[in-house]
Parts: structure tokens; sequence; C-alpha cells
């Protein structure tokens, strides 16, 4: 009996090694598939801030991993314009998109949470008939928008670009799904019974529970709306009202003898900062993870 405990030792020991290798070999290979995504990624946000540091003429020379000296000229002449107004356009557009992010995100919530609790008659009906507005473009229906908003008087407004934002039917079938997984009926129908208000039910605890989906939907919408140019660009006439999609697409298509390849990467590099600081400052709802301590149904 000893002998073959002896003789077994060191086939454990073998097989052990062997798992230890395999694991090793898997680490390293995803760290490496991460780091290759991640130079991936931050390459092409490296090679904007190369081009916005190069004048018109080096840019069309071809691709130069070193920055080029024209950085602080590029910022001047961009800030300098007349017809360009930079910061404004960046107003608009935080405006514009934080407005459509809160509303969107909130009031989809707010739908989805009532077809997820409520038991009435043509509750299917309903969430089949906002998933079937879901599949219809938005360039369908831009036409009668327009005159719509014509005869209302509401062109060369934000209204037009925010108030639509009410209804998303893509941000309210995510939300749908979400609370189909995160939030139990037990919670609401707990806080139904202690005498808790509807609206004080969803505000103070389905909130909380569904906070990462909030910060997914919120990213993806003011992403959606911050590089929304077709709608702007169909409402907006007055240059103190463009957003920046509008100003950017101004910059390229100007006049061949003022067009500016250092300027157009300028602003491009401009434009996603906030994009960058929102998704930072919402990235951690997401990390935390889904389990807040809901109970189980």
């Amino acid at each position: 009996m000893t002998g073959n405990t002896t003789a077994a030792a060191p086939v454990r020991h073998r097989q052990w090694t062997r798992a230890r290798v395999l694991l090793l070999l898997k680490r390293i290979l995803a760290y490496t598939v991460l780091i290759l995504l991640s130079f991936l990624c931050l390459f092409f946000f490296y090679l904007l801030l190369v081009n916005a540091s190069r004048n018109h003429g080096d840019i069309q020379t071809g691709f130069s991993p070193v920055p080029g000296a024209f950085f602080g000229k590029n910022w001047e002449t961009l800030m300098s314009s007349t017809e360009l107004p930079v910061w404004r356009g960046m107003f608009n557009s935080l405006l514009v998109s934080g407005c459509v992010a809160l509303l969107s995100t909130y009031f989809s919530a707010l739908t989805a949470y009532a077809i997820h609790t409520y038991q009435f008659r043509l509750r299917n009906f309903a969430f089949k008939f906002i998933l079937l507005v879901m599949m219809v473009p938005s360039q369908v229906s831009v036409l009668g928008f327009v005159e719509m908003m014509n005869d209302w008087q509401w062109t060369d407004s934000f209204m037009p670009l925010i108030l639509p934002s009410i209804a998303a039917p893509a941000v309210f079938f995510f939300m749908k799904q979400y609370m189909d997984s995160a939030l139990p009926l037990a919670i609401v129908e707990a806080a139904r019974i202690d005498g808790s208000p509807e609206f004080t039910t969803f505000n103070m605890i389905v909130l909380p529970i569904i906070k990462p989906a909030l910060a997914v939907q919120a990213i993806f919408t003011f992403v959606s709306s911050w590089n929304n140019y077709f709608t702007p660009a169909l409402i907006i006439k007055t240059k103190e009202l463009k957003t920046l999609p509008i100003l950017i697409a101004q910059l390229r298509s100007s006049d061949w003898l003022k067009f500016d390849l250092g300027q157009v990467y300028m602003m491009i590099a401009l434009s996603i900062l906030p994009v960058i600081a929102v998704y930072l400052c919402l990235s951690k709802f997401i990390i935390r993870g889904v389990a807040v301590g809901s109970v189980k149904e």
C-alpha cells in the first residue's frame, strides 16, 4: 500500500504541474489579447491627437507617429474663428445630450416599471407595440416630423431635439429585460404593504436597484445624442444654436482654400472629451455589478 502511494505521488505532481502550466498559458494568452485590444483602442486616440498637432500639408503627406508643432496654432485658429462658435456649440451639445440622457433613461425606466409590475389587460399588447415602434427607422418619419415642428413653430430650438427622447423604445426594452432579471416583485409588494406611494417606490427603491442599467443607457443615449447630426441639421438654423456635429460638418465642407485638416482634427479631438468624461463618471456603476442585496423570489 505504501509503495502504491509512493508511486502515485510523482504522477499527481506531474498532473498538478501540467495544470499550473496550462493555467499560466491561458493567463498569458488572455493578457496578450487584452493588451492588443487596448492598444488598438488607444492607438486611434493617439493618432487623433497627433494629427491635431500637425498642419494641413503635413497631414496630407501621410501617417506620422511623431506629434507636430502646430497644436497651439491649430487651437488658436479654431478658437479665433467667428463663423464657428466652438464653445457655444459645446454648451449646446452638452445641454441637449444631457437632457436627452436624463429624460430617456428616467421615463423609459418608468415605463418598463409599469409594464413589469402592473397586471392589466393590454399589457402584452403595449409591450409588443413599443417593440414594433422600435423597428421603424427615424428617417422614415423625419419629413412629417419637420412639418409638424414647423406647424408648432418649434423649429430653430432645442425642443424637437429633447422632448422626443422621452419615448425611447430601445432604452425601454433594455430596462424591461433588466428588471425581469434584477427586480423581484416581492420588493415592490413589500413597499406597497408598508404604505409607500408608487412614485416613491420607484424613485427611492427601484432606481437604486437598476442603477447599472441606468448608467449603461445614459452613456449610450448621451453618445448617440452627442453624435447626432441628421435631426439637428434639419431643425437648427441659427448659428448660436448649432451643435458640435453641425459645426464639424460646416468646417469640413468649407471652401477648399480655407479648408484645414489640422483644425478639423483639433475640433474632433475637442468634441470627444465630454464623451470620455461621461463614460469615466458612469463606468463605476457598471463595474459595481448587478447584485445589490435584493431578495430572490
